[in-house]
């Protein structure tokens, strides 16, 4: 059970590192006006076609690049330097209210979970049903209820009745007796 845990941990840790890295390389160049103000104009450029290309779905475009490449350049030279955190340029960029792809651009960066919240879920669940008395059921059966209570919503929404027709379609025994 423990070496399980550690495992589980060890793997949401290097999961949360990797979003982390991905939302640095799409989003790194908003996160901070020293960022953005040290950034030469080709590498805002090139940094604001990238998240254009991340926020595609099919044909349509939650910012346009080249646009929010423009805003940036003259928000980055109007930005006060005290003005150090997202939501403090974004609240910055509100006021104006003549910048609406970078207002996007700072909205989706700010309301993007970073977090991995199945690690925690799995320990807080696995303390409900792992009590003292179930210390003698068996890691299977101990992953399958976990895995049963962690995914709760998904369960609720199975229609039984199909699935147990399934079931007893596939495990159909018969055997004539004499």
């Amino acid at each position: 059970m423990f070496i399980y845990i550690v495992d589980k941990a060890i793997s949401s840790v290097e999961s949360r590192f990797e979003q982390f890295k991905l939302y640095e390389d799409i989003f790194g160049f908003l996160f901070n006006v020293h960022k953005l103000k040290l950034l030469d104009d080709d590498n805002l450029k090139k940094n604001c076609l990238k998240l254009e290309r991340f926020l595609k779905h099919d044909l349509v475009y939650d910012v346009d690049g080249l646009d929010l490449f423009l805003e940036l350049k003259v928000i980055r030279e109007v930005l006060q330097i005290e003005n150090n955190t997202p939501i403090e340029t974004l609240n910055f960029i509100k006021r104006l209210n003549s910048f609406p792809n970078a207002c996007i651009a700072y909205r989706i960066l700010l309301t993007i979970p970073i977090t991995v919240a199945s690690a925690e879920r799995s320990f807080s669940k696995l303390k409900l049903i792992k009590s003292y008395l179930r210390s003698t059921m068996s890691q299977e059966r101990l992953n399958g209820l976990a895995m049963l209570s962690i995914e709760k919503d998904i369960l609720e929404k199975l229609d039984y009745k199909n699935l147990i027709k399934n079931f007893a379609s596939q495990k159909a025994r018969r055997i004539v007796f004499q």
